[in-house]
């Protein structure tokens, strides 16, 4: 709502054609008679100007509803606003050069405040050009009381008046443009701060209210996370394609692994394709209960991301519970291998990995010697055999469950741990 006048200046002497000698100083009276008769209202309008602030008050609470609002929220603050750049305006109609860095340094704060506020720009826009038309009514106005015959003189300042109005409004909306980027990248920033502390698990209680409302989510629901790797952009397209519109995430790029938090239904789970983008693994984990668990299912979402395939898919916890309580202990699960399949170190390795080979495929086709063979092609004689060979080396007994438990564990740490 800033409003000045640079005086024009002189023009430079050059060369004149001799039949107008007169033309440049014929417009520099007239700038100077102009110029009297602005600052002799804007002396005048300096004076009233409590009751322009009154009117412009007025104005914008009859055709702004943004700054009605405003006004009824606190109308000391935006009457106080409003006179300050007022003041600003007409006092830079007097003193172009004096006023200038003053009257910028206030288009700017207020364009600052109000973004941080939420004032729409278009408000705060309009405000301005309303600001600037009630100071040129009341310059015209003003000439006309006290001077009617000088009104057309005005004309020669009338541009500079509306430039002035123009620039101001552009300083404005960059104080506006530039405090809203900055006011976005807090929130994000703050977002992205409130997620970490949920999955690392060092969220304090006091602040889940607050990221429950930053993150969209409620604070007391059941929650899985899945952990995302060998991809981008956040989340993966293959792992984000898996949730559809209806579904609740919120996506947080971490440094090894990308992590989804998804609000999920009672009695349902996380449905994540298996197959996945060539290199893309996921793991999803079991579902927990509040934020305030989501630490512990970041945990539960890594262990399965370590078994997904690693050319590429997807593993869900629950589906793979023994593998996850191996690779949770992977001390405990090279102690179980050593012991379980130790005694096969002094064979030859082809010929140990032949009794290995053999034994998982058994387990995998659930105890059959028949589908085994099909699988290893060989006669069943030949797997039965070779199972034989492994409890008389091992002292382990496969038709006893417990040694079947803990042969089947040790397998899978040899898989997983490279034991």
């Amino acid at each position: 709502m800033h409003h000045a006048v640079r005086p024009r200046t002189l023009p430079r002497p050059g060369p004149v054609p001799a039949p107008r000698p007169r033309a440049p100083r014929t417009r520099s009276l007239i700038d100077a008679d102009a110029l009297r008769v602005l600052h002799r209202a804007a002396r005048v309008l300096l004076d009233d100007l409590p009751r322009l602030t009154d009117r412009l008050i007025a104005v914008l609470q009859e055709q702004e509803p943004a700054y009605r609002a405003a006004v009824e929220e606190d109308p000391t603050a935006i009457w106080q606003e409003a006179h300050r750049s007022l003041r600003h305006s007409v006092s830079s109609l007097l003193d172009p050069r004096g006023a200038r860095d003053a009257a910028r340094r206030c288009s700017w704060k207020i364009g600052a405040t109000r973004a941080e506020q939420g004032l729409p720009l278009d408000a705060l826009l309009h405000a301005f050009r309303l600001g600037g038309s009630l100071v040129w009514q009341g310059l015209v106005d003003e000439t006309s009381r006290a001077a009617p015959e000088d009104v057309r003189l005005l004309v020669h300042v009338a541009s500079d008046v509306w430039n002035f109005v123009d620039e101001h409004c552009t300083l404005v909306a960059d104080a506006y443009r530039q405090t809203e980027r900055q006011l976005a990248w807090r929130r994000e920033n703050r977002v992205r701060l409130l997620a970490a502390a949920l999955l690392d698990g060092t969220s304090r209680i006091a602040d889940l209210p607050e990221a429950a409302q930053a993150l969209g989510l409620p604070e007391q629901g059941r929650y899985a996370v899945v952990a995302v790797t060998g991809g981008r952009p956040t989340g993966c397209p293959g792992a984000r394609a898996a949730f559809g519109p209806g579904v609740r995430v919120h996506w947080h790029t971490g440094v090894a692994a990308d992590y989804g938090i998804v609000l999920v239904g009672d009695g349902e789970e996380v449905a994540v394709p298996e197959e996945q983008a060539p290199g893309t693994r996921a793991g999803v984990s079991s579902a927990v209960e509040g934020l305030a668990a989501v630490g512990e299912a970041r945990r539960l979402a890594d262990t399965a991301l370590r078994l997904s395939p690693e050319e590429g898919g997807a593993a869900r916890l629950t589906d793979h519970l023994p593998a996850a309580l191996v690779v949770s202990s992977p001390e405990l699960g090279a102690a179980l291998a050593d012991r379980l399949l130790g005694p096969l170190a002094h064979l030859e390795p082809a010929d140990a990995d032949v009794l290995l080979d053999t034994l998982a495929t058994w387990l995998a086709c659930d105890g059959s010697a028949q589908r085994a063979s099909r699988r290893l092609y060989c006669h069943r004689n030949t797997v039965l055999n070779r199972l034989r060979r492994y409890e008389q080396l091992s002292g382990r007994s496969l038709s006893r469950p417990s040694d079947l438990v803990e042969v089947s564990l040790a397998l899978t740490a040899r898989r997983l741990l490279g034991r």
